[in-house]
């Protein structure tokens, strides 16, 4: 896996070079034709373009440390340093949306003549061009290497081409109507410059928090678990993200109780192998022992998946079992995150099963973390 990431890296470190080097040219040509023209949406479409080369830098700094191998004080490594990479991203974006509506009001107050040649029009109709296709690579480019930095400044590109649209059609209206919008046309780009800048930040927020488990990720897990012919059912998958490229995470997998350790020991060694050879996730396997042969322990797990019918807030029951020497029963309870009353509720669903069987039940709440 090593060398995976370091190949990742070496090609999001190129994806942004390119962009860096198309976004300076940009700025270069712009800022010309804005100076020229004296239009504060063409050199506003200049500065934002100048941020975008900052974004790609941070991207680049970002991935290398991102990059760094593990240490004793962070065995996990520096992965969600990307996640970072990208709130610094949405800073740059939001200054320079936040920079452009103070010069637009200044514009539509104190309005300054504007004149375009033909060759600004051809000019910002490439530049419109280059960036729709600098966009699409790099946002197609973050989703295959799996880099929020990416995907963020390829969605900040693709919203540059609208801004730059726009910058155009102010510059027609000009030109044929001869009617200055250009005030009010930067306020609107730089709406959305700021609009950009809040969903990378929100994004890279929830991120750092953690998001639920993918749901197709999730079930092709759990079918591979599922694929191994000791294996009853797999239950509780808990992925945790330390970065892109690194998930840590843990499962437990039901089999029949009479299974000897060394088997549950090589069984679990098999799953987490295929789990990371497939996925490249480290896999902790825990235990579910099952006895569901005897009549009396589907008597009751019969029971239980009745009772429960009455709860709409519980959506699964697994891990049952049931010791009757010891007149024990044990099971898990998955509930969403709507309800409120879970210890209420297994209480509740205890004391009818108690005095309904004579057994002992000790009912545990899981948290819904994955489909």
């Amino acid at each position: 896996m090593e060398n995976s990431g370091k190949s990742r890296e070496n090609k999001i470190l190129k994806v942004s070079i390119i962009g860096i080097i198309t976004n300076i040219l940009l700025v270069i040509v712009k800022a010309i034709i804005g100076v020229i023209a004296k239009s504060t949406a063409v050199i506003l479409d200049a500065v934002n373009n100048l941020a975008d080369a900052f974004s790609s830098i941070v991207t680049i700094v970002g991935t290398k440390l991102a990059n760094k191998k593990p240490t004793k004080k962070h065995p996990y490594g520096y992965g969600r340093i990307e996640h970072l990479t990208s709130i610094v991203v949405a800073v740059i974006v939001l200054v320079a949306g936040i920079t452009a509506v103070r010069e637009s009001i200044d514009k539509i107050i104190n309005p300054a003549e504007t004149h375009y040649e033909w060759y600004s029009f051809l000019i910002i109709s490439l530049a419109i061009v280059v960036k729709l296709a600098l966009g699409l690579f790099t946002k197609k480019a973050g989703k295959k290497y799996n880099s929020d930095s990416l995907v963020a400044s390829g969605s900040e590109a693709l919203y540059d081409s609208i801004v730059s649209i726009m910058t155009l059609i102010g510059a027609i209206i000009l030109m044929t109507v001869h009617v200055n919008i250009e005030g009010y046309l930067s306020i609107v780009i730089s709406a959305l410059i700021i609009k950009t800048g809040c969903e990378i930040l929100i994004e890279s927020i929830s991120n750092i928090i953690g998001e639920r488990v993918e749901s197709d990720l999730a079930a092709k897990i759990k079918d591979e678990i599922n694929s191994f012919e000791e294996v009853h059912g797999a239950y509780d998958l808990l992925l945790n993200k330390y970065g892109p490229e690194k998930i840590i995470g843990s499962v437990h997998v039901e089999v029949d109780d009479n299974m000897k350790a060394y088997e549950i020991h090589r069984l679990s060694q098999q799953i987490a192998n295929k789990i990371y050879n497939d996925f490249g996730i480290v896999l902790t396997v825990g235990i579910y022992a099952t006895n569901e042969n005897d009549n009396n322990s589907l008597l009751i797990k019969s029971r239980i998946l009745e009772l429960i019918k009455d709860y709409q807030n519980i959506i699964q029951m697994h891990g049952f079992y049931l010791d009757n020497t010891n007149k024990v029963a044990t099971f898990d309870l998955v509930f969403n995150f709507k309800e409120k009353n879970r210890e209420n509720i297994i209480n509740e669903l205890a004391l009818k099963l108690e005095n309904e069987f004579k057994y002992k039940f000790f009912i545990n709440i899981d948290t819904d973390y994955s489909d």
